[in-house]
């Protein structure tokens, strides 16, 4: 794994002006097959080899190595910073730059809280549904040595020009489903199909909006490419037998169990936060319709349009910025953010951006940067410079906004 000193990322941030350019990072899921959405070149989805599955994951500003057996690379889903100095190309891992850098890069308030970047976001590219499954609370996941994972889901239009095999996902469980019957669909799991998502209600997804997702409830992710914030964890088990016509190996039933613990039906059940899962008012609780960061009139007058995307989680929130064509904005947000392209080019700060069409397995882009808190709070300059097309991007910022409300509306950031 390449780790470069502090005078790499040092002259990084500084020659960035505060910005961060950041590599793509491709993760595989032997369990998935690919809905081929995310950019990634044809003949590179399955770049890593059979035996590793699908490519059907991008992950964005990440510090989070991913969790994939045996044989995951020991950087897999880390992000790289990219740097040019002197005509050479030079790179280093986000999270050593975070390391490194600490408050000055992630805002101090997070660095003394968290000792790092403690979410990721990525894309999700999936050509059918994910089984039925869960990410484990806190106290569960340090069992494991993992923290709890709450996550939402966006589904950006620009990635979903096919709705894939089941654009539905199921979330909990129905009311009134009794734990016994939970139990029997668990013990059931090696005996075929356990039938867990008949106990369970399916919601169609719809562009342009999202659902928040805390950790202990069940949810089956349908089949639209889904942008998606997430504490920096990959904890999880799989509740559901058989996804499809493919069946799920039984250690992902038991994964992040406590060794001791493994085969034991009650911890499963213990993982589940019963009464989330069967709340009757679960879609007035999670859905996420986009809500204006400040007063519509007042964006469209200064070409811009900026929406929250993800508010109902403390531990990150997210949000789609909109440039409209030609239009220059200085933007202000009170925390450090991870951004990645959807739809256009112009420039970031210093940086020249672009929505690549395809992206080949190794290739650099210029799609993906991060944002250092005092260049968020200062100001980002970001021009549209086509005449026609917008430019739109997607934001994840770490727990504690300062600039969302308890709604979601209004009292955010600024404008320069």
């Amino acid at each position: 794994m390449l780790k470069q000193d502090g005078k790499t990322v040092q002259r990084a941030i500084n020659g960035g002006k505060g910005i961060l350019r950041l590599a793509p990072a491709w993760v595989p899921r032997s369990f998935c097959i690919p809905g081929r959405r995310i950019k990634l070149h044809p003949d590179d989805y399955y770049s890593l080899g059979g035996v590793r599955g699908g490519i059907d994951e991008r992950w964005l500003s990440s510090t989070t190595a991913a969790d994939n057996g045996p044989l995951t690379s020991p950087d897999e889903g880390l992000s790289y910073l990219v740097f040019e100095d002197g005509g050479r190309l030079e790179k280093a891992l986000l999270r050593d730059a975070v390391e490194e850098l600490k408050g000055e890069l992630i805002g101090e308030s997070l660095w003394q809280n968290y000792k790092g970047w403690p979410l990721f976001s990525k894309f999700f590219d999936n050509k059918g549904a994910l089984p039925h499954h869960i990410h484990h609370r806190q106290e569960h996941a340090a069992l494991v040595g993992q923290v709890g994972k709450p996550e939402a889901y966006y589904f950006p239009p620009q990635l979903n020009n096919h709705d894939g095999d089941f654009p539905y996902t199921f979330f909990g469980l129905k009311p009134g489903t009794s734990q016994e019957a939970v139990r029997q669909a668990l013990e059931s799991f090696k005996r075929g199909d356990n039938a867990i998502t008949a106990l369970s209600q399916a919601y169609r997804l719809e562009l342009g909006t999202g659902w928040d997702v805390p950790p202990g409830i069940l949810h089956a992710p349908g089949s639209l490419c889904t942008y998606e914030p997430q504490a920096a964890s990959d904890v999880f088990a799989m509740y559901q037998s058989l996804c499809g016509d493919r069946p799920v190996p039984v250690e992902l039933l038991w994964k992040d169990t406590p060794q001791e613990r493994v085969g034991d039906y009650d911890y499963l059940m213990e993982v589940i936060d019963w009464e989330a899962n069967i709340d009757p008012d679960f879609a007035a609780r999670h859905f996420m319709p986009p809500l204006p960061a400040h007063p519509i009139e007042e964006m469209a007058q200064e070409g811009y349009s900026e929406m929250w995307i993800c508010y109902r989680s403390s531990a990150f929130s997210a949000k789609e910025l909109t440039i409209m064509p030609g239009r220059s904005v200085t933007i202000r947000d009170s925390a450090a953010y991870g951004l990645i392209m959807m739809q256009g080019h112009g420039r970031i700060g210093i940086w020249e951006v672009e929505t690549p069409a395809l992206i080949h397995y190794g290739q650099l882009t210029y799609d993906e940067f991060f944002v250092s808190e005092r260049a968020a709070q200062e100001g980002v300059e970001i021009v549209n410079t086509s005449a026609s097309d917008p430019l739109v991007m997607l934001k994840h910022f770490g727990p504690g906004n300062p600039d969302l409300s308890p709604t979601g509306r209004y009292d955010t950031g600024g404008r320069g």
